[in-house]
């Protein structure tokens, strides 16, 4: 007979099995259909310990990886916000704060605190791994976009400008891969992937290639 402790943990990981149909505005690399957030979570968990040495500040990456894998969780509640979208961006925090609420309240007190916690710090950005895993979270996107020749970009009709200031994290969080973005970011909008901006001046520095 299993004890209240595991069947709430057992009924937790029924719940969050709904991550895995909270569809995202972001194409697979493939095209073959739209990203899910749970494949968005698992993405940015892989991309964290595969660029965790690019991080300005030392990490605990063990708790990054928490971080990563948790950050989402609450879309199966609230949805996901497409983040070039003001409107629906203006309500976000209390829809997400609510989810939280119920969500997290799933589990037995002492894992609510620690699940809780973590999606906490990743939303104040306050401490080295909510920084790196928030420039993670907004690189993956990016990757996506234009290895999908700017799919989602092409589609609300993203600008360059609106590109820059959602991901300025990486400058200070993951500073070594900032400049790869912006050349990334400048060769999209040559290759009209990306709209440009008519105030935008770039030039292309460094050796990165995608």
């Amino acid at each position: 007979m299993r004890s209240e402790r595991l069947e709430q943990q057992i009924q937790f990981a029924v719940v969050i099995d709904k991550l895995k149909s909270v569809q995202r505005r972001t194409w697979l690399v493939d095209r073959s259909r739209r990203e899910d957030a749970a494949g968005h979570s698992w993405h940015v968990a892989a991309m964290c310990m595969l660029l965790a040495e690019y991080a300005a500040e030392p990490l605990d990456l063990c708790r990054a990886l928490q971080m990563a894998l948790v950050h989402d969780l609450v879309e199966i509640e609230a949805g996901d916000t497409y983040v070039y979208d003001p409107e629906a961006t203006a309500d976000k925090a209390e829809r997400e704060r609510q989810a939280a609420d119920r969500l997290f309240g799933l589990l037995p007190a002492d894992q609510a605190q620690h699940w809780r916690s973590l999606w906490e710090e990743f939303e104040r950005r306050q401490t080295a791994e909510a920084r790196f895993v928030a420039a993670v979270d907004r690189l993956q996107p990016i990757l996506n976009n234009y290895y999908t020749q700017g799919a989602a970009w092409q589609e609300h009709h993203i600008r360059i400008d609106q590109v820059l200031e959602r991901n300025r994290p990486f400058a200070e969080a993951v500073p070594a891969l900032w400049e790869c973005i912006q050349q990334l970011l400048a060769d999209a909008v040559r290759q009209g992937m990306l709209l440009p901006a008519s105030d935008f001046k770039h030039s292309l520095g460094g050796n990165c290639t995608f």
